[in-house]
């Protein structure tokens, strides 16, 4: 295994490539652009890299369902830890285009609901198709294959473009999610500020399915932060979800949750506990009483008491 190479969604000039620039260590690696979020999670399966960049989340448009489905599915991986982003697009073109010269654009698929609004104010005939990602948009745009993509204005140097409107959003604040994600191992220390990814499947098609896999977390205090269904691919109504819960699976709340949904559940899989990004201790919502490590020490103390006759 190359212990010096990531990889990320490329190529060069994505918002993943910015995001996982962010991070102390990747001035150390070898940081690689792969043309699809499996590729990248593919060359960490393999060997051919230690860990991949991934965008897993978006504020406006929800969970990536590609990352998704891909850590779902497949020889497992672990997420270690995650990437918070603001994103704003420019509209990249090739030098000398006007706007009025814009008939056809391209940006990743998670692009176009952050943008449509400002689409329909100032291009409302112009024709938008998909492209793998937003620099590989504007890659298709400096070939001439697209008039304007919608990207971030780093790229416009990289493609020999240039940003003919930046700071386009259709949401204030908008921001990105991805996650570093490696094969699986011990996970790191709990930091008080942590989070739990996991998938769950459910055993069978009931009435209150749902409800008693969210009932594990509820009972313990263990709050949930992003819960998202996916189709498995065995027929309509067959389902997964993921989850993200707060906590750390090292806490009692958590750890037991879990037990809780390993009974119930045909399968779970555990993807990782880790750091919130952009979130210190201090500011961690307080526990709801009875779900402390502390309280779940003392409440199973009490029991071995009065199972040995001295409660």
């Amino acid at each position: 295994m190359s212990a010096t190479r990531y990889t990320y969604l490329g190529p060069e000039g994505t918002f993943t490539e910015a995001a996982l620039r962010t991070l102390p260590e990747a001035a150390t690696r070898e940081l690689v652009p792969m043309v699809s979020v499996p590729a990248a999670l593919d060359a960490v399966r393999n060997g051919e890299a230690a860990a991949a960049l991934v965008p897993i989340e978006n504020s406006v448009e929800g969970g990536v369902t590609a990352t998704l489905d891909e850590l779902a599915s497949g020889e497992p991986l672990m997420i270690y830890r995650e990437v918070l982003l603001p994103i704003a697009f420019a509209l990249l073109v090739r030098p000398g285009t006007k706007l009025s010269d814009i008939k056809t654009v391209t940006g990743h698929p998670v692009a176009q609901p952050q943008v449509r609004n400002w689409l329909r104010e100032h291009l409302p005939e112009a024709l938008w198709e998909s492209a793998a990602s937003n620099a590989d948009g504007a890659r298709l745009v400096q070939e001439g294959r697209f008039d304007a993509a919608f990207a971030g204005e780093f790229a416009a140097s990289t493609y020999g473009l240039e940003a003919l409107v930046t700071e386009i959003h259709d949401a204030e604040n908008a921001e990105t999610r991805f996650v570093l994600v490696g094969r699986p191992a011990r996970p790191s220390a709990p930091t008080g500020a942590d989070k739990t990814s996991v998938v769950l499947w459910l055993g069978d098609d009931h009435p209150g399915a749902l409800l008693e896999l969210l009932q594990e977390f509820a009972v313990r205090g263990v709050n949930l932060m992003l819960i998202q269904s996916r189709p498995t691919g065995a027929g309509i109504g067959n389902y997964c979800f993921a989850v993200d819960a707060e906590g750390h699976i090292s806490d009692r709340r958590v750890g037991e949750a879990l037990m809780g949904l390993k009974r119930i559940c045909p399968k779970v899989r555990f993807l990782g506990s880790y750091p919130r990004a952009g979130v210190a201790v201090e500011g961690v919502a307080a526990l709801r009483r009875g779900t402390s490590d502390g309280e779940f020490m003392a409440a199973s103390d009490w029991l071995a008491r009065a199972q040995d006759g001295r409660a």
